[in-house]
């Protein structure tokens, strides 16, 4: 608590301000938030599901929070070009947790919403108050009910029966500038039944040395027989530190795939629930991570069988170099009555180095018995033989400790379900390998000068 006491005290003084900058939608919570955060603390390094991150020290720190809404001088369409082929997307900025409401996009399919969360709330205030903050349960995590406290803006997409998205949505986020800084974002997904969309979600960070923490709450609604691609792609500098949670709700004949991955970051902390509420859904959720250096990657997930003729497949994988630490922790619930689920989960690390470590838990708890479950994890090294081999075939010892990682992360690329997104990451996470991804080579992000 006394981590987080920095950020009651600053509510309890500014509330009237931070309500002010933001909508009665978000606000609304905010009452139910903090009584939440009082009365529990926040997870410590002996809970069982945050053995390996530090929470308390990571929101230590006097960050500032830009609760006046201030429009940071940033020109996101100059500073960032994403120049991925033939991929044509809708795309949005969020400076900071601030929406760039100077966007360029085509017009959207009648009927479908997206932009800022602040303001379409505003507009839509019935619509969105039906699906903000219903699944992001604050009672699973205090950081949750954190970031419901002070969040005030963020990214809003409806899509309404039947309609098919044939352009990906893009939403960038921006961190940088030269002030330490606390950024709490919100992400709404409605996709009502029948519908079709994709999103890429992507975090960039300016390497200015400043430190940042971002607090990311997403929540994802799949109506009937809708599919949803969401994948979040983090890019960040080693000064940035990242709390993430994803919450998925699923609907009857749905099918959802999300995909997670670092390629460069400082420390993050994935969170996904995803809970099938509906017969006949079917999740992929899936994610890498390549870290080394002193970096930290930990990922909890949880999926929740409810109803009965569900599938989820879940796989994640880490590459760990130097002394990084990576973290594992995923857990299959199906329910009692939840009859012919079938689920299975993988985890598969490789330690680069001796001084890098893994830690790894898979879990199932089933309470049905007519059920296909699995679940495993590996962590092992390189293969002598395999480098030995290439070794001898006249490939650099590097050049074959690269192919071997490559391939290694390959299944995981191959979920992808967006071919010029599959074609790019292969590149991206080649780079990533040879040392050569200080940021996306395609994306240029430059300071803004003050």
């Amino acid at each position: 608590m006394q981590a987080i006491q920095q950020y009651i005290d600053l509510y309890r003084e500014q509330h009237e301000v931070i309500d002010q900058h933001s909508t009665q939608v978000l606000n609304a919570l905010r009452p139910e938030a903090l009584r939440r955060i009082e009365s529990c603390t926040l997870p410590s390094t002996k809970h069982e599901d945050y053995q390996h991150t530090d929470l308390a020290a990571m929101y230590a720190p006097d960050y500032g929070l830009n609760i006046t809404r201030i429009e940071l001088p940033s020109q996101p369409h100059e500073a960032f070009r994403c120049d991925v082929p033939n991929l044509t997307t809708q795309l949005y900025f969020l400076v900071g947790d601030n929406f760039y409401r100077h966007h360029r996009n085509k017009e959207l399919p009648n009927g479908v919403l997206a932009g800022s969360l602040r303001d379409m709330a505003e507009a839509h205030p019935e619509l969105v108050a039906r699906y903000y903050g219903k699944i992001a349960d604050m009672s699973k995590d205090s950081t949750v009910a954190l970031n419901t406290l002070l969040a005030q803006d963020g990214f809003f997409l409806y899509i309404p029966k039947g309609v098919v998205l044939d352009r990906p949505m893009q939403l960038v986020n921006i961190v940088g500038g030269g002030i330490s800084m606390m950024h709490n974002r919100r992400i709404l997904v409605v996709a009502e039944a029948g519908t079709q969309a994709k999103l890429l979600v992507c975090d960039h960070s300016e390497d200015d040395g400043t430190h940042q923490l971002i607090s990311q709450v997403t929540e994802i609604w799949a109506g009937d027989g809708a599919v949803v691609d969401y994948y979040n792609l983090e890019e960040n500098a080693s000064c940035i530190q990242r709390i993430s949670s994803t919450f998925v709700h699923q609907e009857a004949n749905s099918n959802v795939l999300v995909n997670g991955i670092t390629l460069r970051n400082g420390t993050t902390r994935d969170n996904y629930y995803i809970a099938l509420n509906g017969e006949g859904a079917e999740t992929n959720l899936c994610g890498m991570a390549i870290a080394d250096g002193e970096k930290k990657v930990d990922v909890y997930t949880h999926i929740d069988h409810r109803k009965a003729h569900c599938n989820s497949n879940e796989l994640f994988k880490f590459v760990l170099d130097e002394n990084a630490l990576g973290s594992f922790a995923g857990r299959i619930l199906v329910r009692e009555g939840a009859q012919k689920t079938e689920a299975y989960q993988s985890n598969k690390n490789l330690c680069a180095s001796s001084t890098a470590h893994m830690y790894t838990k898979p879990q199932l708890e089933i309470y049905a018995d007519d059920v296909k479950c699995s679940h495993g994890a590996t962590v092992g090294q390189l293969d002598q033989q395999a480098l030995f081999y290439m070794r001898t075939r006249g490939i650099s010892e590097a050049e074959a400790r690269m192919l071997l990682q490559f391939a290694f992360m390959s299944d995981v690329i191959e979920n992808v379900r967006l071919d010029a997104l599959k074609d790019r990451l292969r590149q991206l996470v080649e780079k990533r390998f040879r040392g050569e991804l200080s940021q996306c080579q395609q994306c240029a992000m430059r300071t803004q000068k003050q």
